[in-house]
């Protein structure tokens, strides 16, 4: 029987984001605080006589099989720095919607990376793996890790969060998807001219998740990207107004969209606003999660 290593990674949900103006390299300074949610894809790494990359699941299709996908970049970046062979067939299993602001992309690096290490033995630090993530793109980390963790730089620095509570989500997921380079460049564009202050985390929002506040996280969420994602989604406002009205204590576009998150009270309320958004036709799909969830976890062998 040929080995095998299965890994199961979280998406996320940006509960801020706060964004600064851009940088002479283009990227922006950020103050993310992220929250892994209980959508899971999984990778599993099989030895092969070459990279090969394979995914089912929802909207696969969509989903590149080629070396710009994340999870093979992370094969090569670890296969690279160990002077192996990347020899591996890397199938996933999705789950996380595709283009969708939850990085799903990222969550499959970071589970790409970690069975790798897993499958070859390469026996990397938790710092060397976070490193190639850091590489490979800035939502990469916090899917190795997740839980909470607030994101500085450009979100590729983290630093643990406290979470002091079950928080219950519904995310209504987009026809299409939003390119995330173009949602900043809206954000750039709606911002020229204007003092862009620096992205700083809010307080009240740390508090609320250290003592696992929901009616206070309610009122903390925001989205500095969100005013450039409805620009080039107008339609998004319709799902953000069918969410809350169905009784969701709040609703924001996730990271850089199109999937929009609505905090609800709990698993019953959930339920209530996943129907109500599915019927008010704003919306593909609706699913409910729960946070935090465990980061990049090995399941199966």
């Amino acid at each position: 029987m040929t080995h095998s290593i299965t890994v199961r990674v979280p998406a996320k949900v940006n509960v801020q984001l706060a964004v600064g103006a851009a940088r002479p390299d283009g990227f922006h300074d950020l103050a993310n605080v992220f929250l892994a949610v209980s959508l899971y894809d999984e990778v599993t790494a099989t030895p092969a006589d070459e990279l090969r990359i394979t995914c089912s699941g929802p909207d696969a299709a969509q989903v590149p099989l080629d070396t710009t996908n994340l999870a093979a970049r992370a094969a090569l970046a670890l296969a690279a720095r160990r002077g192996i062979t990347p020899g591996v067939h890397l199938h996933i299993a999705k789950d996380i919607p595709v283009a969708g602001g939850m990085a799903g992309g990222s969550a499959d690096g970071a589970g790409a990376l970690l069975a790798c290490d897993a499958l070859w033995g390469t026996g990397a630090s938790r710092e060397e793996l976070l490193d190639i993530c850091a590489g490979l793109g800035s939502d990469v980390p916090f899917s190795l890790i997740g839980g909470a963790a607030l994101g500085t730089g450009r979100g590729e620095r983290l630093e643990p969060l406290e979470v002091g509570g079950t928080f219950h989500w519904v995310f209504a997921v987009a026809d299409g998807g939003l390119s995330t380079p173009a949602v900043y460049g809206e954000f750039d564009r709606l911002t020229a001219g204007t003092d862009v202050p620096a992205p700083t985390a809010s307080p009240v929002l740390l508090d609320a998740l250290r003592t696992g506040d929901t009616t206070a996280l309610a009122g903390a969420l925001t989205n500095d990207l969100q005013p450039a994602a409805l620009s080039l989604r107008p339609s998004l406002a319709a799902t953000l107004a069918a969410g809350t009205a169905a009784g969701a204590l709040a609703g924001l576009v996730s990271g850089s969209g199109p999937t929009t998150a609505f905090l609800v009270k709990d698993a019953e309320a959930a339920a209530v606003v996943a129907d109500a958004l599915l019927a008010s036709g704003t919306c593909r799909t609706a699913r409910t999660a729960t946070s935090p969830a465990p980061g990049a976890t090995q399941i199966r062998t």
